[in-house]
């Protein structure tokens, strides 16, 4: 299973190493930077599931790398701000420049890490319930336009194949057994067999580059589930 990725900037080696520490531990991926250049350009480049920005930065600081990471292109990445001031203003401004959420110094790990995960159980709310546009990591379904891009490529989907992935991607998470896939989109008057489910399972997975089963998942005996 893909860890989600996680981008810490933190000018305090020894608050990236703890951070790091312990969210390696907790099974995500960290990748780490002490400065505002490097932060905005790993944040613009890399596919990142949610980054932990500390304002008071060397060079550009918190504010200004949060400002370029937003008017970037289409990245909605979920940052979570830290401050070492306590000050209302900072954290209002932190939000209001497009911060999710802020924890002020010292914290608590523990606290960090029940964050973390509440940011990204909205953030994969928010994508999933979306009416028009569907996202998971950097794939991005289009509903209006019945278009599908990965990293801004447009992948030539059958019929089948979109209203599959839409499928799999409106229920993240959920196991969808063979039969309940068959009977949604090739409906109840179809008379094939649920072999016909992993043919295009197969073909979608070679079209999204998922060979290695980072998005759809298959459970042994009973169907499918995109991760």
């Amino acid at each position: 299973m893909s860890k989600r990725k996680i981008l810490v900037i933190d000018d305090e080696h020894h608050i990236l190493e703890l951070i790091q520490f312990n969210l390696e531990n907790n099974g995500f991926e960290v990748l780490t930077c002490d400065n505002g250049e490097d932060a905005v350009t790993t944040a613009i480049n890399k596919d990142i599931d949610l980054i932990i920005l500390d304002l008071m930065l060397p060079g550009i600081n918190g504010i200004e790398v949060c400002k370029r990471i937003r008017e970037s292109s289409d990245n909605n990445t979920p940052i979570i701000m830290l401050t070492a001031k306590g000050e209302e203003n900072d954290k209002i401004q932190g939000l209001d420049i497009g911060a999710d959420d802020y924890m002020t110094k010292p914290f608590s790990i523990r606290e960090l890490l029940a964050r973390i995960k509440a940011v990204l159980r909205r953030t994969e709310d928010k994508n999933i319930n979306n009416e028009n546009i569907i996202k998971v990591r950097d794939i991005k379904i289009d509903i209006e336009k019945h278009e599908v891009r990965k990293d801004d490529r447009v992948l030539e989907l059958t019929l089948k194949e979109f209203e599959l992935l839409k499928m799999l991607a409106r229920n993240r998470g959920k196991v969808l057994s063979r039969d309940v896939i068959l009977d949604r989109i090739w409906g109840y008057e179809y008379f094939g067999d649920t072999r016909t489910v992993d043919v295009h399972i197969r073909h979608l997975r070679k079209k999204i580059d998922d060979n290695e089963g980072a998005f759809i998942e298959t459970v042994r005996g009973v169907g499918y589930k995109m991760k």
